[in-house]
């Protein structure tokens, strides 16, 4: 049996306080880096359980926008960090984000839509994009990220930096190595492009770990909205366009029409 690990909505308040402005303010789009977040024995542990690339049925991307490995619910992940996602999860955390953040009303995905354990080998990449904004299943709008890494004694040669765009896609305002027990969060909005575009130079038994985070509200601000969208892929200045789609792109299976129409239905009367 592990020993548990509980996030205290008092002991995260001050916290909260103390960056909320910086979260606010931030550029290119409001966000926040928190070095040494978790107890150091907590990353630990997760880092433990973290399993290797042939480990477990790992969803495989191998595409132009993406080559990295992702978890699919929560079925094949440790239980320590499956308690720990709980967590996350929990009413405690969630009043940290809002309070942070000023997001009010904020929903977790238990379903871990997109989320949970993501690792990238060497050679692996994400390409700039802003992300899909509209659970199908929940029927929430997307509004927070929040990230994890999980990487001992990261090297600035390995690559593997979260890169922050301006909305004009001109230049990364802000790159974030994925240090160990570093966590990040930002609003997701259809400007707020971020990736890892170039292919990870770690040596090959390494691997660039993390743990990812969604929560969605009931709604978004009239300026946010957007119809509902998958990911929206960017070209960086120079990049050849065969690579990586410009954002143009509306995806438009039934359910998501269906969710475009409802959440117009939703704009309309407000």
């Amino acid at each position: 049996m592990f020993e548990p690990y509980f996030f205290s909505g008092e002991s995260l308040a001050p916290l909260a306080d103390s960056r909320r402005e910086e979260f606010r303010t931030a550029e290119p789009f409001p966000h926040v880096v928190v070095d040494d977040f978790l107890p150091e024995w907590v990353a630990d542990q997760v880092v433990g359980e973290f399993p290797k690339p042939g480990d477990v049925p790992w969803q495989r991307f191998d595409r132009a926008t993406s080559k990295k490995l992702a978890s699919e619910g929560d079925e094949f992940i440790g239980e320590f960090t499956r308690h720990l996602m709980a967590q996350f999860n929990s009413a405690a955390f969630l009043g940290f984000l809002e309070q942070l953040t000023g997001v009010e009303g904020l929903v977790p995905d238990p379903y871990f839509e997109g989320g949970g354990l993501h690792q990238i080998e060497r050679g692996g990449f994400l390409k700039v994009h802003a992300d899909f904004n509209w659970h199908n299943k929940l029927r929430l709008d997307r509004r927070l990220n929040a990230i994890l890494y999980l990487n001992r004694d990261w090297e600035e040669s390995y690559g593997g930096a979260l890169e922050l765009w301006d909305r004009e896609m001109t230049r990364s305002v802000t790159r974030l190595l994925p240090e160990f027990n570093r966590f990040v969060v930002f609003a997701t909005t259809d400007d707020a492009f971020h990736g890892h575009p170039e292919p990870l130079a770690c040596p090959p038994d390494r691997t660039r770990r993390s743990l990812a985070l969604y929560y969605y509200t009931n709604g978004r601000p009239a300026e946010e909205f957007s119809s509902a969208h998958s990911t929206l892929y960017q070209r960086r200045p120079g990049e050849h366009a065969g690579r990586t789609r410009k954002a143009v792109e509306r995806v438009t299976p039934p359910v998501l029409l269906d969710a475009a129409r409802h959440a117009r239905r939703r704009a309309r009367s407000r």
